[in-house]
């Protein structure tokens, strides 16, 4: 069973949601831009529309059928309302809305928080937004039949600045002002803010929105993928019902990407409480497409009603990830990311998700696997995942550390590495500037019988991205025991902020060569690029 404090500590980030009385559970439907882009028009609408039905998906809960850019017009009307695309949309959103509706789905439309909303032309189409509008807009929308509303982060900060990453602005308020634009009519609209993550929305946007793009746009590679579950780790606890993590639209279907990664995507996204929008053309979909999208008890784990996001538990730097988090049923949800391109044998040991045995079933086939001890080791195709249940768990206790603060005067700083202060009402100095010629390192560690230990590690990286790299929204420190070859940690963002310190228990582990007794050294240090500010660390008995 899962810890009772572990629900309550979920509970506790989700405490300011918004209560707009929708997306008790993450959003499930259909949207175009990562087939289409911009430019959608009726046809394909009411075919895609359609599909949906007929593929079956709209049963399985894919309900909310919503636009993209590309569908507004660029001029308001001579009373200043907002106008659709006569071209694109012949017969008028409101026809669309009541088609969309008569199939028995939800129809979502898109705007932007700025002046004009984004396009796939650079910033030239300048189709209208609805900053400075947001009364007048909500009110059409809803009126026009709008159940859901995807708002868009473009030309924010004036009318000639397309795409800004840094913008000299707060945007919160104007996603608030839409957000109170949309309660003041009175209908229940799911409201979905496209802020691409650059002012890290997972710690003001629960209040604000029912969900929150936490990530620039996808794109389909693996790479896109990496980068977002990177920038997915410190903020997991913001998820629940009615505010929702969003990571960005499925691939599921598209070209550039394999059986194995679409699979990998679907099944993280899910556990991970997405809003899952499918972003393909369902009426070429094939059977694949169709069998990973409508995996029933994969959607059964995105609607559970608890709406536990899975948490990062422990990564084996350029081999897996393992990611678990609790169902209401208190039972729990475990995903294997398989970081090589090559098909490889897992072995998934319990201890890292805090349990020695549990009744597995395997949630890709629905096969029960019996009661495993210890751990279980299956074969994972490249890039592939695995998704199980963990049913009956018995817990075992928490690993206890002995803890090693970096900035303690007894630590060998040398090459630049220096300390510094976080700004923040706790007293707390972390080690900067490790990495190129900087190194610190940690002296007279216990190292008890000697051997390998389990090493937790806390620390600060705000080296966030929103491109794909060679580490995207990660660093890699380079740790040494007893001037011992070095290992290779990959350690995600902590935040978006060089104030916040990663979650507990920290980074975990393995580290091989101590010594019995209290003389042992660990160095940290990337002769090629920087590491993280280093907190501490801490050495399990």
């Amino acid at each position: 069973m899962v810890s009772p404090l572990l629900i309550l500590l979920f509970l506790s980030g989700n405490a300011l949601a918004l209560d707009n009385g929708v997306a008790l559970t993450p959003s499930m439907g259909w949207n175009p831009y990562n087939v289409y882009g911009c430019d959608t028009d009726e046809t394909q609408y009411h075919a895609a529309a359609n599909a949906l039905i007929t593929s079956g998906l709209k049963d399985l809960g894919y309900r909310y059928f919503n636009l993209d850019c590309g569908w507004q017009a660029t001029d308001r009307t001579s009373s200043g309302e907002f106008m659709w695309n006569a071209t694109k949309i012949p017969s008028g959103i409101p026809a669309l809305a009541d088609f969309v509706h008569g199939l028995g789905l939800f129809f979502g439309l898109y705007s932007d928080a700025g002046y004009y909303s984004c396009d796939t032309t650079g910033g030239n189409a300048h189709w209208i937004g609805s900053l400075g509008y947001e009364q007048t807009d909500a009110a059409s929308f809803t009126q026009w039949g709008a159940d859901y509303l995807k708002y868009d982060n473009c030309y924010v900060v004036n009318n000639t600045d397309f795409v800004d990453f840094n913008p000299p602005i707060r945007e919160e308020p104007h996603f608030t002002a839409m957000r109170d634009a949309l309660a003041s009519t009175g209908h229940d609209v799911v409201y979905s803010i496209c802020e691409w993550g650059i002012q890290d929305p997972a710690r003001w946007a629960g209040s604000v929105g029912n969900s929150w793009r936490i990530a620039n746009d996808i794109g389909p590679s693996f790479a896109s993928f990496q980068r977002i579950i990177n920038q997915l780790v410190p903020v997991t606890q913001f998820a629940g019902p009615s505010t929702w993590n969003d990571l960005d639209l499925l691939e599921v279907g598209n070209g550039g990407l394999t059986k194995d990664e679409w699979s990998m995507q679907f099944a993280f996204w899910a556990a991970a409480k997405s809003p899952l929008l499918i972003s393909t053309d369902l009426t070429t979909a094939s059977t694949d497409v169709l069998d990973i999208l409508g995996n029933k008890r994969i959607i059964a784990i995105n609607q559970d009603s608890l709406g536990a996001s899975i948490a990062f538990k422990r990564r084996y730097t350029d081999n897996y990830d393992v990611w678990a988090g609790p169902l209401a049923d208190g039972s729990m949800v475990v995903v294997l990311l398989n970081w090589v391109d090559a098909t490889q044998s897992i072995t998934f040991n319990l201890y890292d998700v805090g349990l020695s045995s549990a009744d597995f079933t395997d949630l890709w086939t629905g096969a029960a696997l019996g009661t495993v001890e210890t751990s279980h080791t299956a074969p994972v195709n490249a890039h592939g995942a695995l998704i199980f249940q963990l049913a009956n768990g018995v817990t075992i206790p928490p690993t206890s550390f002995t803890t090693y603060y970096a900035a303690s005067p007894s630590n060998v700083l040398a090459g630049g590495a220096a300390t510094r202060a976080l700004n923040s009402s706790l007293s707390i100095t972390v080690v900067g500037n490790i990495g190129w010629t900087g190194t610190l390192t940690f002296t007279g560690i216990d190292g008890g019988a000697g051997g390998t230990k389990l090493v937790a590690l806390t620390y600060v990286n705000a080296d966030y991205t929103f491109s794909n790299t060679d580490c995207s929204n990660c660093r890699r420190a380079q740790i040494s025991v007893n001037g011992l070859p070095s290992v290779v940690a990959e350690m995600p963002i902590s935040g978006q902020s060089w104030d916040i310190l990663s979650t507990a228990p920290g980074y975990l582990i393995s580290l091989d060569g101590f010594n019995s007794g209290t003389d042992n050294t660990i160095a940290f240090s990337n002769p090629n690029a920087w590491t993280p500010d280093m907190y501490s660390i801490g050495v399990a008995a």
